[in-house]
C-alpha cells in the first residue's frame, strides 16, 4: 500500500470514527428528548387532575413511589404537626438561595405525610429567613400534589438544627422523630383549609419547556454526515492537485527553449527539416527580406 492510499485510509477512518461518537451522542439526546417527553405528558394528565384521596394513591408502610403518580393532586385531612417544622436549606428561588418550609402532617386516620409549605427568603442580615410562617391550626383540609423524595447526595452532608440539606424522607423520620412517617413520597403544597393570614410562597409550576435535545439530536446526526463530505472533499482537492501537477509537467515537457542549437540531420526528427550549413536562420531571412523592401520604397 503506498503512501497516498495509507494516508487516505487513514482519513476515512478517522470520518468513520467520528460517526460512531455522533451516532452514540445522537441516541443519547434522543433517549433524553423521549425522557423529557414523558415528564411532558405527566405533567399534562396529572398537575391540573381532580384531587383524590392520600390513602387511593399512596400506602402506608410502602417504600416504593410509582412514577406515573407524580404531580398527581390528593387531599387530606387532619392537623399539621408545627413543632417538627424543618427547613430545607439551599432552594433556588427568587434569585436566592432560600429555604422550603417542610411540616409532617397527620390524618384522621393517623399516617403521618409530609407537607412542602413553600419558600421562604433568608433573612435580611443573616442566612436564616427572618420568619417563617406558621400553618393553621387545628382541623385542616389540605391538597397537595404528589412527589417522591429526594437522594442523599452525601453522607456526611449536614445542617443547622432544625435543618436538612435535602428532601430525604427517610432522614427526616431520623430528625423528627416520626417513625411512620410516610417515606415513599412527600406532597407540595396547593391549598389549605382554613386558609392562613400568611404563607410561604408556594413552589412554581414545574417547566414544560421541551428542551433542546432534539435539536442536538439531529445536530450530532448533520456532523456525521458532515465528517464523511469533508473527508472526501480533502481527497477530491488532493486528486485535482496531483492531476494539475500532472498536466504542467506534460507541458513543461512538450515546451523547449525558443532558440534551440542546431542538430545532425540525424538526430533530427523526421518531421523537422535540418537547417542546411550557411542557410541563415529564419529570422534573419526575415530581416533581410524587410532591408530589401524598404530599399525598393525609398526614393533614390
Amino acid at each position: 500500500m503506498n503512501r497516498t492510499a495509507l494516508r487516505w485510509t487513514g482519513y476515512i477512518a478517522f470520518a468513520v470514527a467520528f460517526a460512531i461518537a455522533c451516532v452514540y451522542l445522537s441516541n443519547w439526546q434522543f433517549s433524553r428528548n423521549d425522557e423529557r417527553e414523558r415528564q411532558l405528558t405527566l405533567i399534562a394528565a396529572n398537575y391540573d387532575a381532580d384531587p383524590v384521596p392520600l390513602d387511593e394513591l399512596v400506602t402506608p408502610g410502602a417504600d416504593g413511589f410509582d412514577p406515573d403518580d407524580q404531580w398527581r393532586p390528593v387531599e387530606l385531612t387532619g392537623q399539621y404537626l408545627t413543632d417538627d417544622t424543618l427547613l430545607a436549606r439551599n432552594r433556588a428561588h427568587g434569585g436566592t438561595s432560600a429555604f422550603e418550609v417542610l411540616v409532617p402532617f397527620r390524618t384522621d386516620n393517623g399516617e403521618v405525610f409530609l407537607v412542602n409549605r413553600g419558600w421562604v427568603p433568608p433573612g435580611a442580615d443573616q442566612p436564616e429567613p427572618d420568619e417563617v410562617p406558621a400553618p393553621p391550626s387545628g382541623s385542616v383540609t389540605v391538597i397537595a400534589r404528589l412527589t417522591p423524595g429526594e437522594p442523599l447526595r452525601n453522607e456526611t452532608q449536614s445542617a443547622p438544627a432544625g435543618q436538612v440539606p435535602t428532601i430525604n424522607l427517610p432522614l427526616i423520620s431520623q430528625e423528627t422523630g416520626l417513625d411512620e412517617l410516610i417515606t415513599s413520597s412527600y406532597g407540595l403544597l396547593v391549598s389549605e383549609d382554613p386558609a392562613p393570614a400568611s404563607a410561604p410562597t408556594l413552589l412554581d409550576a414545574p417547566s414544560q419547556d421541551p428542551g433542546p435535545h432534539l435539536s442536538y439530536a439531529i445536530q450530532w446526526i448533520l456532523f456525521a454526515v458532515m465528517g464523511f463530505v469533508f473527508i472526501w472533499y480533502m481527497i477530491r482537492t488532493e486528486l485535482r492537485h496531483r492531476r494539475e501537477d500532472a498536466a504542467d509537467a506534460a507541458a513543461a515537457a512538450d515546451d523547449g527553449p525558443e532558440d534551440r542549437p542546431d542538430v545532425a540531420p540525424a538526430e533530427a526528427p523526421a518531421s523537422v527539416r535540418p537547417r542546411r550549413r550557411g542557410e541563415p536562420r529564419r529570422k534573419d531571412r526575415d530581416m533581410q527580406d524587410e532591408d530589401a523592401l524598404l530599399d525598393e520604397l525609398t526614393p533614390r
